[in-house]
Order: C-alpha cells, then structure tokens, then sequence
C-alpha cells in the first residue's frame, strides 16, 4: 500500500440503524470534530475523515429509505462540514453537532 493507501473503514449498517436520529448524528460530530482537530494539528486526518463521511452516508441511506424529511438537513449539515474542512474553518459546525450529542444523552 502507497503513503495515502489505508484499508477501508465502512459501519455495520445493521448496528447504525438502530441508533436514533440524535444519537447517529451525535456519533457524525464525534467524527466531524476529530477531522476537524486533526487538521487543525497538522495531523493526518484522511481516516477520520473516511469514517465521518461513511456515517454521514449511513445516516442519508436510512433517511432516503424512510422517505425522512431530514434527509435535506444531514445532507447540508455534511456540505457545511466538507466546508470547514476545507474550505473556511468555520467552527460552528462543531457547535451544531454538539448539540445533537447532548440532546442524545439527555433522552437516556
């Protein structure tokens, strides 16, 4: 394998359904925000990022299987990230996942 080259990071599609809506996308900005700390440090962050837009995918199957109408939403939350990611650092994306990781441990 080449320096970029890194085995595949896919999520168990079965065990991803049966988190609610709150809690996947609690897990997404756990993912966000590791993507976003590591390129903020320099750091290598192509497999977080492979992990965060894998669960992103997982959240928007699901959405679209159910006919959801927050399909849109997640879709532009994960373009905002890809935003900050690349493009403008905005911060408030991390804010915006925060909240779902709260309101999730809440509903325990």
């Amino acid at each position: 394998m080449g320096p970029l080259a890194k085995p595949y990071y896919t999520i168990d599609r079965e065990r991803w359904k049966k988190l609610s809506i709150l809690e996947q996308m609690g897990n997404i900005g756990t993912e966000a925000g590791r993507t976003l700390k590591l390129k903020r440090e320099g750091e290598d962050f192509q497999a977080a990022l492979i992990r965060a837009l894998d669960l992103f995918d997982a959240t928007v199957e699901l959405l679209i299987i159910s006919k959801s109408h927050r399909t849109r939403e997640v879709l532009r939350a994960r373009d905002q990230f890809l935003q900050a990611l690349f493009i403008s650092a905005d911060p408030s994306i991390e804010v915006y996942f925060m909240q779902f990781a709260i309101a999730a441990r809440l509903k325990r």
